[in-house]
């Protein structure tokens, strides 16, 4: 049993896994993240700055949700983060199709298939007679 002090209260709970918050802090955030989905879908314009200020919520943990992919954005909307890889402007995750491309070529590359051995057969020609091991 692992037992940790919550990050953001500092509570003592029962740690299982992801982030080391207790449970009620995690249904906070997660009545937050519902809070910003609802003001996106109600004003589609809006950018981070003003999404944080108006949900009372930060600016990293919007971001984060980007990059968690729980937060998707049109290709219209002004809102976007930079691809951890090359700096493109994307509107969710951590890196943009190019660079995801790019990574599961260079995977697959890497992993290559092992090749099935010929089996090597002795040439019997000299000496065609049967054998046996002496005990």
């Amino acid at each position: 049993m692992d037992v940790r002090n919550c990050r953001k209260c500092g509570r003592i709970f029962n740690y299982v896994a992801g982030m080391p918050i207790c449970p009620a802090c995690r249904e906070r955030i997660e009545e937050k993240f519902q809070e910003v989905k609802d003001f996106i879908r109600e004003n589609k314009g809006a950018g981070i700055p003003e999404i944080s200020r108006e949900c009372e919520v930060e600016t990293s943990q919007i971001h984060q949700w980007i990059r968690e992919e729980r937060l998707v954005f049109a290709d219209d909307s002004p809102i976007g983060i930079n691809c951890e890889n090359c700096n493109a402007t994307i509107k969710t995750g951590r890196f943009c199709e190019k660079c995801k491309a790019g990574m599961i070529n260079n995977l697959k590359s890497s992993i290559s298939q092992p090749r099935p051995q010929e089996p090597v057969h002795k040439d019997t020609k000299e000496n065609p007679r049967m054998r046996y091991l002496d005990r």
